[in-house]
């Protein structure tokens, strides 16, 4: 696939993860947010804390998995953390680290709490 091409699945691939969480009643508060280094794909509100959410799209789940390393997740924590020190609780909100696969067909899986510090 092209540039073009892998930038519009992935944004389709983030819209069907947003409308999942909101489905499970989960408010998406911002959509690929920017800070400290790193894009964050989804942030939901979950009650007084907030889910964190990479989307990652390949052929299959094993696949997509692949896709995620320990720096792109250190990069997440930290911009994750400038996040939250917006919000009323700073770093005492609650978090979770999701990660949303999806394959080739469309189909999405979410790994909850997928990486922890």
């Amino acid at each position: 696939m092209g540039g073009r091409t892998n930038y519009e699945a992935g944004c389709a691939a983030e819209g069907a993860v947003a409308r999942r969480y909101e489905q499970a009643g989960h408010r998406i508060a911002d959509r690929r947010w920017r800070g400290h280094g790193a894009e964050i794909d989804l942030i939901a509100e979950d009650g007084d804390g907030f889910i964190f959410v990479e989307v990652k799209k390949s052929v299959s789940f094993a696949r997509a998995a692949e896709r995620l390393t320990r720096a792109q997740m250190e990069r997440i924590y930290r911009a994750a953390s400038g996040y939250i020190s917006r919000s009323p609780l700073g770093q005492l909100a609650n978090v979770r680290f999701d990660v949303a696969l999806v394959d080739g067909s469309g189909q999405i899986e979410i790994v909850e709490n997928a990486f922890g510090h």
